[in-house]
């Protein structure tokens, strides 16, 4: 599953927007989208984009063989926590969700979290910022999207606390950094140029 949300002006990469303006934020959401859509469309597994507010006709997902949806709930975790739910009811063994604000996940890092969930109940991608780029499970553990302010520093540990608490398996992927402000912008446009 990848959460995006739809791409208008104003709405997208607000924190980036109020020190780039709303056009910047926008071309850079933009091809963060494009990113995401070419490392998981030669993924070997269903994928569905969820997107914000309303599916989009003629999109690219469509064409790279995604199946549309619509997020559902009152906040990001009520949202997550359906649209995994929504997956298990359709039979699915292992479900993944990613966002799209990393350009340093890569499809084999997708692919090696399919594999954890052999041996693991739940994998998750730490971010740099607190958060977390991925998680996956083999069936729902609703504690962990519930008692969290998103989008806050204190969401990975406190996820990883609720895993504990539910004596869940568990395995962390690598540190990876999301775009969402001016400064991780250009830490990464840095280090490509020395790449």
């Amino acid at each position: 599953m990848v959460f995006v949300r739809n791409a208008v002006l104003g709405k997208v990469k607000t924190r980036l927007a109020a020190t780039m303006g709303e056009q910047k934020a926008l071309e850079i959401y933009l091809n963060l989208l494009l990113y995401t859509r070419n490392i998981t469309k030669e993924i070997s597994a269903q994928k569905v984009v969820y997107y914000s507010d309303k599916l989009e006709e003629n999109d690219a997902w469509l064409s790279e063989g995604f199946e549309q949806k619509i997020q559902r709930g009152s906040d990001l975790g009520e949202r997550m926590k359906n649209a995994f739910q929504e997956q298990f009811a359709a039979g699915f063994s292992k479900v993944i969700i990613i966002g799209s604000d990393c350009l340093e996940l890569t499809s084999d890092i997708i692919e090696n979290a399919f594999s954890i969930l052999d041996y693991k109940d739940v994998v998750l991608g730490p971010a740099a910022d607190g958060g977390y780029y991925l998680l996956g499970m083999k069936k729902l553990h609703p504690s962990l999207f519930g008692n969290k302010i998103w989008g806050c520093d204190t969401v990975m540990a406190a996820t990883i606390q609720d895993i504990i608490n539910d004596e869940l398996s568990f395995e962390l992927l690598p540190i990876l950094n999301d775009i969402d402000e001016e400064r991780d912008y250009i830490m990464l446009e840095k280090r490509r140029k020395v790449n």
